[in-house]
This record gives structure tokens, sequence and C-alpha cells, in this order.
């Protein structure tokens, strides 16, 4: 998985505002363990608990006419009666201003509809009222533990001490617990819950359920469980919803997909199971089988934003066009509209990695890999997540890499091809462990890949990670993925991405990339931890391994870390002094920050003032040394690219300059400004199929002089030996313009060639 680099990436996903996206809707209310529960529902409690479905109705049913509004809302919830039971709670919640439970459960209604924002609101409402109501704080610190917000679990050993007896809060720790693969701990918890749970009379289906998804984690039978849970409410597919949860959250698609068909088995009208079915067989590449339970997931709760979008999603693809290429097998899926100019670029980059890969790694899939390119890019973010407004680039499912088009974003904004780098090098490391590696060294060497072998190499970061890294931010190798899963401050997910990257790199330079892929492989064993694994492969402690990455920072950015007030001061100083057109001082100051920290090369880097700066001073070698420079060192701005191919051009340096502007197009392929050019310097050195390549790109991006794209494909097609096709592009040429003299020359010359 990639995250856009941009401060602009986390847009927030679209909620619908309260009570306009609930309505009718089968779904698993949660059990609420609050001893405070009225009385008049408690007695319908077991009959919905044990699955007893019909007898439940008939016990609620005459509760929607009860005195109490927070009674009728309760049923018509359990009924699945949404709409009406928002209404409830809304009268409720004005009859009683300064009551607390109301909106807690009112909030609750929206959590178990997936309406995070809706329910954060009305939990934050109860804690205006009552800073201190347990109820509330436990309400919130569920739906943080849902949405992967942050650390919990200082907030639920809090309302532990303060209630003991409290089943939920031993629920939520042994789930957080599990998520980070701290499973004693989550045995813990779980057996407590459930010890609570029995003694309190009260269900022991959520607490059994988190046993066995740590069974499940573990990779071992979780029989036991699973048949008390079905022996206490046989329709209880929440159950194999959450095992399927834990094993999504896994990367483990094919083992959730088993759980998911359990679960709408067990339970046909569990909405979400459904619908989790559904996104679960596009992770898979079944894209036609997918529609059938999201279908059903959308006649059952035909509000749900998540089933609404990826059924559009699938009607969107008749715009797409599957290409299947030979050995390395591909399965391209690209929009018809840019599949002509884009595939020739996909197809190469991602053959080229698999053929690394495969040997770094030692592993091959089985079948072809799958690459879908989206151009718009909430299209993409449906497709992974459901929602628009998703801040990611690329995601790997498997054998599956989804991902955005550069033409779903503006020039320069993201490298597409270090992207789809990034996520191939994921099919290899997931394949290679069976998917047993863990999140952070499967994202580290992603990162690694493409600061070491991918399309823009150089360890390309900014002064904010080094920052982060002086302010003692950095996790523990053996607590990396929290960095992932649970980020305590703003940012931490992409400081995540840097340190993973940065460990593998210092692993590389300190035993070797051999030892790092056995460290990989090491995984492979379902009982390896990391800490084991760092002793495995690279006979140190996890403790010695820290210490030794610490040292590797410190030494490697010695140079900011001495200073970085004065790296601020002069990259400052050095556009100031560009501004003002005083070349020299401009150079010295960015000469100065470029020493201080190399890595930083993205936009406004102190190379690009360096090569203006040089410019400034008629210093055509200086300009192209700094933009050379910049781009070893992991630049890739497509403008800075275009730039040293023309200083590179001017200075007669050709073949350097076809160079640079080939990798223009990782970066900006579907602009028709430079291929002609590109093209011409690939005739000119005789490079006949890369020349080729540039030309049909050239004419499938539709340029308004056509005659002169044909004439450029024609010289190409003569230089691979295609005379026909040669003879064929001319007259395309002389069509459109007949008095084109040049493709007039090259025809007359290829008809002396058919002279005998």
């Amino acid at each position: 998985m990639r995250f856009v680099e941009s401060p602009r990436m986390l847009a927030a996903a679209c909620v619908a505002g309260l009570g306009l996206a609930l309505s009718m809707a089968a779904t698993a209310q949660q059990i609420d363990y609050d001893s405070a529960r009225p009385a008049a529902l408690r007695k319908c409690d077991e009959p919905l608990h044990r699955g007893r479905v019909e007898d439940a109705r008939a016990c609620l049913r005459p509760l929607l006419r009860d005195a109490a509004p927070v009674i009728r809302a309760e049923a018509a919830w359990a009924l699945g009666d949404l709409r009406n039971a928002n209404e409830f709670f809304r009268e409720a919640a004005a009859a009683e201003p300064r009551a607390t439970r109301p909106r807690v459960r009112w909030g609750r209604m929206y959590l178990d509809a997936s309406q995070h924002a809706d329910a954060a609101k009305l939990f934050q409402e109860a804690l205006n009222i009552d800073k201190g109501d347990r109820g509330a704080r436990l309400a919130m610190a569920r739906l943080m533990a849902e949405q992967f917000d942050g650390d919990v679990m200082d907030q639920v050993a809090l309302l532990q001490s303060e209630d003991p007896g409290q089943v939920e809060t031993h629920l939520v720790a042994a789930r957080v617990s599990i998520e980070r693969g701290e499973l004693d701990a989550a045995v813990r918890s779980a057996q407590r819950a459930l010890t609570l749970a029995e003694q309190q009379k009260l269900p022991p289906v959520e607490a059994q359920t988190l046993l066995a998804a740590i069974e499940v984690v573990r990779n071992r039978d979780p029989g036991q469980w699973t048949r008390a849970v079905l022996a206490y409410n046989p329709r209880y597919g929440t159950l194999f919803e959450r095992l399927a949860h834990f094993e999504v959250i896994r990367r483990r698609y094919k083992e959730a997909d088993v759980w998911l068909k359990r679960a709408v088995a067990v339970q046909p009208d569990l909405w979400s199971a459904q619908r989790e079915l559904g996104l679960n067989m596009m992770r898979l590449g079944q894209m036609t089988e997918a529609r059938a339970p999201l279908v059903a997931a959308y006649e059952g709760d035909p509000f749900n934003t998540t089933t609404v979008n990826t059924l559009r999603l699938l009607d969107s693809l008749a715009q797409f066009e599957i290409i299947d290429t030979p050995a390395p097998a591909l399965k391209l899926m690209l929009n018809k509209s840019e599949s002509g100019p884009l595939r020739p670029y996909v197809e190469k980059l991602a053959q080229e990695s698999m053929a690394l890969f495969s040997k770094r790694y030692g592993y091959t899939p089985e079948g072809p890999v799958g690459v879908e390119i989206y151009p718009n890019h909430d299209d993409f973010a449906v497709r992974i997540a459901g929602l628009p407004g998703i801040g990611l680039l690329g995601v790997t499912f498997g054998d599956l890499v989804a991902m955005d088009s550069p033409s779903g974003r503006k020039s320069g904004d993201f490298h597409w091809g270090s992207t789809l780098w990034h996520e191939m090098a994921h099919v290899y490391t997931l394949g290679a462990t069976r998917h047993r590696v863990p999140r952070w060294l499967s994202e580290g060497l992603s990162v690694f890949e493409e600061w070491t072998t991918g399309p823009t190499p150089g360890v390309s970061i900014g002064p904010n990670v080094i920052d982060t890294f002086a302010a003692g931010k950095f996790l523990p190798i053996a607590k990396l993925d929290d960095g992932f899963m649970r980020p305590s401050y703003e940012g931490q997910v992409q400081m995540a991405y840097m340190q993973a990257g940065l460990m593998c790199l210092f692993a590389d330079q300190r035993w070797g990339f051999a030892k790092l892929a056995q460290f990989l492989r090491a995984f492979n064993d379902d009982a390896m931890t990391t800490a084991t694994a760092v002793r495995t492969a690279f006979g140190v402690s996890e403790e010695q391994f820290d210490r030794e990455f610490t040292e590797f920072m410190k030494l490697r950015f010695q140079a900011y870390l001495t200073d970085p007030k004065r790296w601020a001061n002069q990259m400052q100083r050095a556009h100031t002094m560009l501004e003002a057109r005083n070349f020299p001082a401009a150079r010295d100051a960015a000469q100065a920050t470029v020493m201080m920290l190399p890595e930083f090369t993205s936009e406004g880097s102190a190379y690009e003032v360096l090569a203006a700066a040089e410019e400034g001073l008629n210093n055509t070698a200086g300009a192209i040394a700094a933009l050379t420079a910049w781009r070893k060192a992991g630049g890739w701005d497509p403008a800075g690219l275009r730039k040293l191919g023309a200083l590179l051009l001017a200075a007669k340096r050709d073949a350097d300059a076809a160079e640079v502007l080939a990798a223009v197009n990782y970066a900006d392929p579907l602009t028709v400004d430079g291929h002609d050019q590109l093209g011409a310097l690939l005739l000119a050195q005789r490079k006949g199929p890369e020349a080729l390549r540039e030309y049909q790109v050239l004419l499938a991006l539709q340029p308004l002089d056509t005659a002169a794209a044909n004439y450029g494909l024609a010289r190409a097609y003569r230089l691979t030996g295609d005379a026909a096709e040669a003879r064929r592009r001319l007259l395309e040429a002389l069509d459109t313009a007949p008095n084109y003299r040049p493709a007039q020359k090259l025809l007359l010359e290829m008809t002396g060639d058919r002279t005998p």
C-alpha cells in the first residue's frame, strides 16, 4: 500500500448527516452490557441473543408503543427499523436534554451502521453533558478501536479500574490486543470478559468470538469456540464475519472468503457480511461473482454508502478493457480512454519488476498478476474501501494490484511508476511468506525497493522524518506495526512507512540483501515473531537491532542532526537570494543545504535552487550537475526532468537527454509534448523498438499534428524492418497532409528500396 505524499493527502470520508442514511435493515445489534438497561428490554434480549428471531420480534413489537421514547427507539433498532429508531432517539434526547444514556445508545446505533462521524458527535454530546460518563467514554473507546484511531488502551485501563466488572472494556482490550499481535494479553482479556459475562448472565458470544479469533490468528482450529457460539445462537453470523475481519487485516483474503461465506450461510440477512463478502471477492479479483452478495446487501440495506458506491463501480467497469500478457503473466485492467498510451509503460515496468522480484525473493505467483489502474481517484478509492476521499495511491490484494492512473492527479503530484513498483513488491513479499509477513516489513521492503531498484532510485526523504527520529518518536522494531495500525500522532502512518524503509536500508547495508531476504522468509513459520526473526536472520537481539539502527540514523544524517535550524535557515536564504537574483549567494546557500541533507528532493529542494542559480551565472554544466545529482538522489518531478533533458540537449548530450526524457514517462506519460522529441532521439540512436513505442503512444494520445506522428511511426517501423507498415503510416501522414515534405521524401526513398 502506498500513501499520498502530499499534505493534502487525507480527505475526510463522506458520511451522511444524522438520520439520512438509516432505513429498514437487519443488523446485528450490539449487545448492551450495561446493568442500567431497562427491564422491559431485558426480557426481549434473551430470545434476540439466542437467535430466536420470531420470539424476539413478538416480544419487541409491543414496546414500539411504550410511553418512554428510548424504549421505543431500542425496540425499533432491534427490529431493524432504523429510521423510526432514529426519530425515537431524537425524541428521547429532546425530552431529557441532560441525560447521557439516550445519546450514547443513539450513537451506538450509528456505530452499528458504520456511520462513525455521527456516532462520534453523539458520544461527544454526552461527554459535554458529563465528561466522566463511563458509558460515553466506553462507547468512544469502542469507536476509536473500530476506526484504528490511536491507542485506546490507556482509556480502557482507566475504565477497567473504575468498574472492573464491566464486560465490554475487556472485549475492547482483547480486540486491540489481537490486532497488535499481543495474543497472550488478548487471551487474558477475552477470558476475563467471558467469565464476567457468565457471572452476570449476559451473552458470552462476543468473548467466545474473540477467543476463536485468537486461535485463527495463531493459525489453529477455532472449532472449540465456534461450536460454543453456535450452540448459544445458531444464527450468529457475526462470529464468522469477525473471524474474516482479522484475516482481512492480516491480508489473508482467501481465508477471509471462507469465513464470510459461512457468515452469510448462518445468517443470510447479515447485510454487513454480505457486503464484506462481495468486497472480499473483489480483492480476489472475482468481479463477476462479487455482484450477487453486493446486490443482496443492497436489497437488505439500500442506504449503505459502501454498497451503493461499489455496485456503481462494478457497473462502470464496462469502460475498461482486460489485457492478458505473456510471461511473466499479467492481467491488465485499463480504462479504454487511456489504454493505448498507458499500456506500453505499465506492461514494461510491471514485467521488469516481476522478473527482478522473483529472483530477489525466491517466489513466483501461480497465476497472472492483476494490475487495475483507475483514471478517477474516487473510483479507485471505492475499489479498495467503498468510499471516496481515501488518501492512498495504490494497494495490493495478494496477486492483484489496484492504483491511481497518472491521469487521476495533477502532473507532479505522484510518480505512478514508483507506485506500481512499490505495489508489485508487495505481491512478492506477501506471496513469499504466504501472507505471514508483518505489515511494517512488507511496507518497508516496498519503500526500500523504490529507493534501490525502482524507476526513481534514491533515498528521498524530508527533514520532517529526521526531526521525528530526533524527537524519539521512531518505534522499536517489534512495535513498528503499531505505527501503521494505531497511529498515536498525526502523520505517524507516513512516518512508519519511512522508518520501515530506513530499517530495511540499514539491514541491507549492515548484513547484505541475502540476510534481509532471509529475514523476510523467516515469517513463513506461523509461530515466528519479529524478535525471533531478527535473531534468526541477523544474529542479534531486537534491542541490539534498535541500537544499531539508531546509530545508523545518527551517522547517516549527522550533518542535518548537528544543526537542523541551520538547514532551515540556509534553505530560506537560498530561495530568498534566488528571488533577489543574487545568484552567487543563492548558489552558496543551496550547496550548503544540499550537503546537510542530500536526501531532500521534493518540491522546492535546494537542488532546484542550485540549478537555477548556476543557470543565472551562465554555468550550464553546473546546472546540469545540480539536476543530475537531484535525480540520483530520488528527484523525479516532470518539470525538473524536462528541464534537465533540455539542458542536456543544448549541451549536445543526446544519449543522456534521451535517458532522462524517457524517465518522464514514469511520472507523466499522458502529456502529448515530449514523445515526438524522445522518439526522434531514439531513432537517431537506432533504437527502433523504443522509438516505435513513443510514436505509438503519441498517436494514441491524439495529437493535433497526426501527420508528424505517423511520419515518426513510419521511420520507427522502417528501422525495425517492417517496411509494409512503414509505407502504410507514410500514406496515413500524406492523407492528412498531402504536402508534408518529410513524408514525401521518405516514401520516395522507400520506393527506391524496392527497386531491383
